[in-house]
């Protein structure tokens, strides 16, 4: 049976059909807008699917987005499931006292992150938000950290004070122009939050956890972090992970 993938973010989508060893295989990104069915119908060659397929969802789009998706791979896949968190799986432990509180790609994230070795991590996703999650070396999860990510303190800051530009700009430490200046306060308020965060784990745990980066906005900020690790497809991976393991975990 042919098993797709699917990462549904606010912003762009991730797809990948899974190997014969449960791995994902080929890595399709895309923007979809508000064209949800439109994007897949772009990303999903028809031969792939049909009632032999299944698809494996997990999404933190609006619920109108969801549910066009949902739609579209009822319509070409046999069988779809749902990926919901979870407060224990596959070694890790969510600290919520409320797991559904917990976004389901931080949770995606963190088992990918725990499946890639048993030590601590402190695991970033830079999209819409960054979200920063401390897991450690037994698959705890010690919570963590939501903010704005950069691209969003721009675009807020556009649209508060419209001269100043949404876009461009070079990360300097002391910038003489404005567009630099945005950028590296921006990026700054995110480097500066995960260089926090590197520091207080490691105080916490009594080592320094490994750090890894996710999402779109992580290579722009991976240069400025010694020793970040770019997982481009993290909750991917962990959608992946899920689906190995069964929708009933």
């Amino acid at each position: 049976m042919t098993q797709w993938v699917f990462d549904l973010g606010n912003s762009r989508m991730k797809c990948a059909p899974l190997q014969e060893d449960g791995r994902l295989g080929d890595v399709r990104a895309l923007g979809y807008g508000d064209d949800v069915a439109g994007a897949l119908d772009g990303a999903i060659p028809a031969a792939v699917t049909g009632e032999a397929a299944s698809a494996v969802l997990a999404s933190v789009a609006s619920p109108a987005r969801t549910a066009a998706a949902v739609d579209w791979l009822t319509r070409r896949f046999g069988c779809i499931s749902i990926v919901r968190t979870q407060p224990t799986l596959a070694g890790v432990r969510i600290a919520y006292a409320d797991p559904a509180r917990l976004g389901v790609d931080r949770f995606l994230a963190l088992l990918a992150a725990h499946a890639r070795g048993t030590r601590a991590w402190l695991v970033v996703g830079v999209g819409t938000a960054v979200t920063i999650d401390l897991l450690d070396a037994q698959g705890r999860h010690h919570g963590g950290r939501i903010a704005p990510s950069p691209r969003l303190m721009r675009e807020a800051l556009q649209q508060a004070a419209a001269q100043l530009p949404a876009h461009g700009g070079d990360y300097l430490e002391f910038a003489a122009d404005t567009r630099d200046a945005l950028a590296s306060g921006c990026e700054g308020a995110a480097l500066g939050l995960i260089e926090r965060s590197l520091a207080q784990a490691e105080q916490r745990l009594g080592e320094r956890p490994a750090l890894l980066l996710h999402g779109g906005g992580a290579g722009e900020l991976a240069s400025h972090l010694d020793h970040a690790m770019l997982a481009p497809s993290l909750v991917l991976e962990g959608v992946a992970l899920w689906a190995r393991l069964g929708a009933d975990g």
